[in-house]
């Protein structure tokens, strides 16, 4: 197990994007950007799990990271954000007229300190046990704003402990996954921000001494940070971002910390190349004519790599965009472990991803199925994911 990270804050700031629009002009930030890796290794196999505080990242850009990682194979190296609406814009949305407004030196910026974050984590390796727990997180942190109960409270922890020397029985890394739009400063303030993903790594790695990783989960449609206040308005400051990301962190020990120790776990990673039809006008638009190359030579499908991991007794899936929580709900039903995990937002991140039923079928859905690459994307994902855990081995 080995662990790094890497700063991504932009000096001088730089413009931040909530999704399809133009960037909005930041005049200070609270908190910082980081790229974040751990590498996992056992026998022949390695494994690499990236988060990075972002909106979303397309593997347009986590395709050139992964041509400069040395060590690590191409398609076993997992690229996922925390979904923060407060840090620049990765997709270089055009607008009407074609044009962007992202930063692309920036960009290319990124994808080198991506992969030195992996290439260091892979470098400083060492022995490790791990623990493995999901349960509830308890207290206001999260809600869906359009059905409040309709939402995933379980969050899902693994603990690498070190086994040798100076790192002995402590915490080298902490993944924290937990299903929630990391939005309470949003992109209107002129903030550049992790949101209240900052502070919950901060929290982590003052309570632990290890590094903190965090993974989203399915959070689509529309699970949100619940910074409700009584009087019907919303607390939209850093200090909303510490409570919920320091309440979380709290959460995230506190389910960890009594979890068994799994002295020689096994690791797999799993891959399969997938093809998604888009459907939506909108969707088509930004793929062909954004400067990243995301779609296909004839703009109407994009393709997508989706992962199986076992880590112990963990399974984990990705997920290439933002699955509303009953997708998240029938795919953890059908892990063979009690320790189920959902990477959301991870090697891609296409928008939303409904069900056939729920595609344009609500009024309350008109956002959500615009925004979606189409019908059948919930449909080919689950078919796809369920089809891999019928054909790889169960964690044990």
């Amino acid at each position: 197990m080995g662990a790094a990270k890497r700063l991504l804050t932009p000096d001088p700031l730089i413009a931040v994007s909530g999704g399809v629009g133009t960037p909005r002009p930041v005049k200070a930030k609270k908190g910082d950007l980081w790229a974040r890796a751990m590498v996992l290794e056992k026998g022949d196999e390695k494994i690499a799990i990236v988060n990075i505080d972002n909106l979303g990242w397309p593997a347009a850009l986590g395709n050139k990271s992964r041509k400069l990682i040395t060590d690590i194979p191409f398609e076993n190296i997992l690229i996922g954000v925390t979904h923060t609406h407060s840090a620049p814009d990765a997709y270089a949305f055009p607008d009407e007229n074609g044009k962007h407004g992202a930063d692309l030196e920036y960009l290319e910026w990124c994808t080198v300190q991506i992969a030195e974050a992996v290439n260091e984590a892979f470098k400083n390796r060492e022995p490790a046990k791990l623990k493995i727990a999901v349960d509830e997180a308890e207290g206001k942190i999260a809600y869906n704003y359009y059905a409040p109960q309709l939402y995933d409270p379980r969050c899902g922890v693994i603990q690498a402990l070190g086994t040798i020397g100076k790192n002995k029985d402590k915490a080298l890394v902490t993944l924290v996954n937990y299903a929630i739009h990391p939005e309470v400063i949003g992109n209107k303030r002129g903030i550049l921000s992790p949101d209240m993903v900052g502070p919950l790594y901060d929290r982590i790695e003052e309570k632990t001494g290890g590094m903190a990783v965090f993974m989203n989960g399915a959070q689509g449609g529309m699970v949100t940070a619940d910074n409700r206040l009584s009087n019907g308005k919303e607390a939209s400051d850093w200090e909303e971002c510490k409570r919920i990301g320091n309440l979380l962190a709290d959460e995230a020990l506190r389910i960890i910390a009594d979890a068994p120790v799994q002295e020689n776990p096994t690791i797999h990673c799993a891959s399969r190349k997938v093809a998604f039809p888009i459907d939506s006008e909108m969707m088509r638009f930004i793929l062909k004519y954004s400067p990243l190359s995301m779609g296909s030579s004839d703009d109407s499908s994009v393709s997508t790599i989706l992962n199986l991991l076992n880590i112990g007794t963990a399974q984990i899936l990705t997920i290439p965009g933002e699955a509303l929580p009953n997708i998240g709900y029938y795919l953890k039903r059908k892990m063979p472990t009690e320790h189920d995990f959902l990477f959301g937002l991870t090697n891609d991140a296409f928008g939303y991803i409904l069900t056939k039923e729920d595609f344009n079928s609500f009024k309350r859905y008109d956002y959500v199925s615009r925004t979606s690459l189409g019908e059948m994307t919930g449909e080919i994902l689950v078919t796809n994911l369920m089809d891999m855990i019928e054909n790889n081995p169960k964690p044990h």
